[in-house]
């Protein structure tokens, strides 16, 4: 059985198809073009590069298409990337689809709508179970399949969901452990937080912004529907402003694309979490193919640092 792209070393060769999850146009200090060119299979990602484009390269090898190709895993500041040496894109004999090419969460998408489900079935606060019974509703199918990001972190199908069932694993323990935090809010927060995403990005095979995602950004998107569905639902109350802010903050600072800082306690606990969970994605990702003793591809999103594999550590073992 073939290695996934994301196991491959430096150093090693492939021959092997791959999904185009973005490719960008850029131009050489020579003045040539060449194509930036974001590839996928179910394993991961990797970066390439195709030098001097023709015209018939840029209309061919774009977003969305399965190519074949040859080339060398090697190393680019600290990071893998793919030197292509050949490339062809894929016709109805090589009997290949998208959906092959795409990593994809480790539950399954009913699975996580229903575990979503329960803890809003479980919220005490009506204003609160109505407002995200409603939003989740309206977006639930987008949410069963929209990655949560385009890179760095639950950059896969359904990677949106598993993001936030692993939140609200994460917000059930904390909550336990200070009674203080309202539940039903934090808990809200997380399912509500990135809803924006289905119509920020394109979707889990294309790995891009849409306009609206370009223009407005999740963050606007959802803290509007808050105020729309509450509207809607004719629910009154700091409640619909309070799980605004939750929304509005939760990036924890405006250079960070917050434009509020978390002001409630709710809100700077899912702040924190939110950041648990997409850094623990981007480190176990990047440490996968990494073996004992050795140190990971940079992480750029984490200060550019290189995570260290101890030589005693064992995967975990499948309950």
């Amino acid at each position: 059985m073939k290695k996934g792209i994301n196991h491959h070393q430096i150093g090693d060769s492939i021959d092997m198809y791959l999904l185009i999850k973005s490719a960008k146009k850029g131009t050489a200090s020579n003045g040539k073009p060449f194509l930036t060119l974001l590839m996928s299979d179910k394993t991961g990602e990797i970066d390439a590069k195709l030098w001097s484009i023709s015209p018939e390269d840029e209309a061919a090898f774009i977003n969305g298409v399965i190519v074949h190709v040859q080339g060398d895993i090697q190393e680019f500041r600290g990071m893998r990337q793919l030197k292509i040496k050949a490339i062809r894109p894929t016709t109805a004999m090589d009997q290949v689809k998208p959906a092959d090419f795409l990593p994809t969460a480790p539950m399954d998408p009913q699975e996580m709508l229903e575990i979503v489900t329960q803890y809003i079935f479980e919220m005490s606060n009506a204003k609160i179970q109505r407002l995200t019974r409603h939003l989740f509703k309206k977006h639930q199918q987008a949410f069963s399949v929209s990655p949560a990001a385009t890179k760095n972190h639950h950059e896969f199908v359904s990677g949106l969901a598993y993001h936030v069932v692993s939140m609200l694993e994460l917000a059930k323990g904390i909550t336990n452990l200070y009674p203080t935090l309202d539940k039903d809010l934090l808990y809200s927060g997380i399912i509500l937080h990135d809803l924006g995403k289905v119509r920020e990005l394109a979707g889990p095979i294309v790995s891009e912004y849409t306009t609206e995602g370009k223009l407005v950004g999740h963050i606007s998107i959802i803290a509007n529907e808050i105020v729309e569905a509450a509207k809607e639902l004719e629910i009154e109350g700091e409640e619909v402003m309070v799980l605004q802010h939750l929304v509005l903050s939760h990036h924890g600072k405006g250079e960070w694309g917050s434009p509020k800082p978390p002001l409630i306690r709710e809100a700077e606990i899912l702040h924190m979490i939110d950041n648990i969970d997409a850094k623990m994605n981007m480190m176990d990702r990047a440490l996968e193919r990494v073996l004992p003793g050795e140190f990971s591809e940079r992480i750029f999103p984490m200060d550019n640092r290189s995570f260290y594999k101890p030589t005693f550590h064992k995967p975990p073992l499948d309950i």
